[in-house]
């Protein structure tokens, strides 16, 4: 089992990184954690087969975590799959979905179906709206949600919060688990998730000294996790190994060096900064 990190970047461009997006391949299985920019890309250049992709969990519903969706749904159907993607993500991703079959790419999926016919016609989508608590059993591994905090607190109107639901996944198979953080800051849902994780991975948007100006001190109390709080969330949990990802574009690499020294004061064990196409052991 291993974790490959096909994205660590977030909504804003970056030549260096595409938009955070996490993989776990197990033996012929490969299941994906959100689908952010480049992701088709990334599998293709980690030598991940598109046919055999799946089932998707989405955290929730900003554009850099879920913009390139429909190229997963698109490509995996091009390179052959035949058998339902099934997609899971919180409430209103089965409204998402339809609307990029029925409304966005419904006269693609006509013409290829129509046109060439040696697709065998459009292998369907299955689409189902999760909250927190069990998400799917297969017998051989299982995925259990979490809410967690990604914009409480910023004064958004309360009917749009209504609708804003944000998850984590754990992920748990072979006597191993695997938390993934999706967008968040320290809370409940986090601490649930990664409780004895083999491994956390976690969004890290800024190191310490980066946090300035009121937009950036901001963000990391309500929106995005950073360098200040992440290595004691990892070691309030008695995680093994915590993995970085959802960084800012940055020029170099300065800030990251401060961001690993930085976490390194509070948690005592392996950290992995990451890159794009970084693969980790489980």
């Amino acid at each position: 089992m291993k974790v490959i990190l096909l994205g660590t970047g977030g909504p804003r461009p970056d030549p260096r990184r595409m938009a955070t997006t996490t993989m776990i391949r197990l033996g012929d299985e490969n299941i994906l954690f959100d689908a952010g920019r480049g992701v088709t890309l990334r599998m293709a250049q980690a030598g991940v087969p598109l046919a055999a992709v799946g089932p998707v969990f989405l955290t929730h519903h900003h554009f850099d975590h879920i913009g390139d969706l429909y190229d997963v749904v698109l490509n995996s159907w091009l390179a052959g799959r035949r058998t339902a993607l099934d997609v899971y993500g919180p409430p209103e991703t089965e409204r998402i979905v339809n609307a990029l079959l029925t409304q966005v790419y419904d006269k693609d999926i006509g013409w290829r179906s129509a046109g060439e016919p040696t697709f065998g016609g459009f292998a369907p989508v299955n689409v189902r709206d999760v909250v927190a608590g069990p998400v799917l059993d297969t017998g051989r591994w299982t995925v259990r949600a979490e809410t967690v905090s990604h914009g409480d607190g910023l004064g958004i109107p309360p009917a749009f919060m209504a609708r804003w639901t944000c998850l984590g996944y754990r992920f748990e198979a072979e006597g191993k688990v695997i938390a993934i953080s999706g967008d968040t800051v320290p809370c409940d849902g986090l601490a649930r998730l990664a409780e004895g994780a083999d491994l956390l991975v976690q969004c890290c948007f800024l190191a310490g000294p980066e946090i300035q100006g009121e937009h950036f001190v901001l963000l990391a109390k309500h929106t995005l996790a950073c360098g200040d709080t992440v290595g004691r969330i990892a070691a309030a949990a008695g995680v093994k190994t915590l993995a970085l990802t959802h960084h800012r574009p940055r020029n170099d690499d300065a800030m990251l060096d401060v961001l690993a020294e930085e976490v390194a004061r509070d948690f005592s064990g392996r950290i992995v900064i990451g890159a794009d196409l970084t693969e980790i052991e489980v």
